[in-house]
């Protein structure tokens, strides 16, 4: 872990070392990393966690299950992990190697980019299929909910696209997270508790994020939700919060200006 990571658990003592997580890991059934895709330090505390935790399987946003699938058979080494993702969909996926290494059992939870378009024009009910009514995914959206949910988009695509359109972001994104939290469950089913989700921040925040998906089907269900900000920013709500520098990178919406 970088010497200037630090965890502060919603606002009570700071866990300063990874010594401690044996006295601190959560009595969760479902434990929720999320992060910041491009912030190693992010992965580097991912890593730690992993080493103390000891789950039984790791789900990852950003494997498909045929991916996950064919890295089931590769040696669990860094290296070995680099050569076998090259040509996988998501564009930086080789820094996650060690994570991958140190998952016993991975499974992919990406779904196909046809069905994120299709859950932007028909609606996330109607992409996710059975069950939809179950995870909530027939009911609309509070309104102040949709709102805000509208506005992050609209800020997060740069402004490039008009507010009125990320009505249809929000159904992609409300799809996404169903079916990430479905794959945990299923991985639960098989494998036992506990089950790691490695994704974004915007999935793991637990007041319309993954949690609560599986608020909703299983409720009995320990679930414990970190998110990771940058230089103390981060929105939404988490069990836990990991705060580390900002990485330096290129302004995102330069392209738009």
């Amino acid at each position: 872990m970088s010497h200037s990571l630090k965890s502060v658990i919603m606002g009570a003592a700071v866990m300063a070392a990874p010594v401690l997580f044996a006295k601190s890991l959560p009595d969760a059934d479902v434990v929720i990393l999320g992060e910041i895709h491009d912030n190693p330090d992010h992965r580097a505390f991912q890593i730690q966690y992993l080493t103390a935790l000891g789950p039984t399987a790791v789900v990852y946003e950003m494997l498909t299950p045929s991916e996950a699938e064919a890295l089931q058979t590769v040696s669990r080494d860094a290296a070995a992990m680099v050569t076998a993702v090259d040509g996988f969909h998501w564009s930086n996926i080789a820094a996650y190697a060690q994570l991958l290494a140190d998952s016993h059992v991975i499974i992919g939870a990406a779904l196909p980019r046809d069905a994120v378009r299709a859950a932007f024009s028909d609606g996330a009910a109607a992409v996710f299929g059975a069950g939809a009514q179950a995870y909530g995914l027939a009911e609309n959206v509070p309104e102040g909910q949709l709102e805000r949910r509208k506005r992050l988009q609209f800020d997060a695509h740069c402004a490039a696209m008009p507010l009125d359109m990320m009505g249809g972001m929000v159904e992609a994104q409300r799809v996404r997270d169903a079916h990430f939290a479905r794959r945990v469950l299923d991985a639960v089913d098989q494998f036992g508790a506990p089950v790691v989700l490695i994704t974004g921040n915007g999935h793991a925040r637990t007041d319309w994020g993954v949690p609560s998906y599986l608020a909703r089907v299983a409720p009995d269900m320990k679930v414990f939700a970190v998110g990771q900000s940058e230089d103390g920013q981060i929105s939404g709500v988490f069990d836990q919060t990991v705060d580390a520098p900002a990485v330096d990178r290129p302004d995102p919406c330069a392209a738009f200006r």
